[in-house]
């Protein structure tokens, strides 16, 4: 199965849960005529008050026989540490910039740690549909960030999507490859327009798919070793009153089982590690990601996103 890693980068009010969910419902995860009854990535009381992201959440989609892992990433500087952990699990960036406001200083902070770890973006501009919308105008705005935060050419040619999601479309941006049948076109979507704003292109029916084909031919698959003995970055951590902590992050190398005995080691640290250094445990549950669920899994293997309960020495 092929996996894509992604991370999302958005300032507060630029519609991420509102995209994510449409995501989801598109690609299956939700019926058309079910009611989501809470924003799938603001589950923390705390995160729904003040309208930020402070722990990050896992989702995951099923697209034409490709997991995308979706995972949130806290957008302010205050949790910088939290923002670097993430992003080491992943392998590009869905970039969301509202189509009035362009980038905005804490989508500056993150775009800056994302770029200098090499990750690949993917640009959406998002509220298209807003009457204000300016979305060329951003659209520079965005090659411009990219440039002051001196980002690779390969980055700089990343694909740019012009977006509504609550409308649940999304079209190629002018200039962007990988155009096909159906995915809209930017020159139906002007720069500026008095009244209403810009006119959605009589497309409607691809939906967001040309969000998910970018994902999948633009970011690049986990460069991870399904061969080895079995490695993984920790990346967060989050507690069930059954299984107690549970340890987030990416397989880098190898196969893990349940019950497979396993062992905590400090991070970063060269040569081998002492044996009196290695904090023991066994993997009592194995979690995968499907949709916004964690379901329980027998086996998962390298590139995947997974969490882990067992492990009591983990902070």
């Amino acid at each position: 199965m092929s996996i894509r890693n992604i991370a999302i980068i958005a300032h507060v009010d630029h519609g991420k849960t509102t995209l994510v969910d449409t995501m989801l419902r598109q690609a299956g995860v939700f019926r058309a005529n079910q009611q989501v009854a809470e924003r799938v990535l603001d589950s923390n009381p705390l995160e729904r008050e003040r309208g930020i992201t402070i722990l990050s959440k896992n989702a995951s989609v099923r697209w034409h026989g490709s997991k995308i892992n979706i995972v949130d990433t806290p957008g302010h500087a205050d949790f910088g540490g939290e923002v670097e952990r993430i992003l080491r699990m992943v392998d590009g960036v869905l970039l969301l910039v509202d189509a009035a406001e362009g980038p905005m200083p804490q989508t500056r902070f993150v775009t800056r740690k994302a770029l200098a770890l090499g990750l690949m973006p993917v640009v959406v501009i998002n509220k298209i549909d807003r009457s204000d919308a300016r979305p060329a105008e951003v659209h520079d705005e965005v090659l411009q960030l990219f440039m002051d935060l001196d980002a690779t050419n390969q980055q700089l040619d990343a694909p740019f999507l012009y977006a509504s999601g609550r409308d649940g479309v999304a079209y190629w941006g002018p200039g962007t490859g990988d155009r096909g049948p159906g995915s809209g076109s930017p020159a139906n979507i002007p720069s500026r327009v008095p009244g209403p704003g810009p006119r959605i292109p009589d497309e409607p029916e691809a939906g967001l798919t040309p969000l998910f084909d970018a994902i999948v031919n633009h970011i690049p698959a986990p460069k991870a070793d399904p061969n080895g003995p079995f490695q993984m970055l920790i990346s967060t951590l989050d507690h069930s009153p059954y299984v107690g902590r549970i340890a987030i992050g990416r397989i880098e190398r190898g196969t893990v089982h349940a019950g497979e005995p396993v062992a905590l080691l400090p991070l970063g640290q060269p040569g081998l590690v002492p044996p009196e250094e290695a904090e023991r445990g066994r993997v009592l549950k194995l979690f995968g990601f499907e949709g916004v669920e964690r379901v329980e899994l027998e086996e998962a293997s390298a590139g995947d996103i997974v969490a882990l309960a067992g492990l009591h020495g983990v902070e």
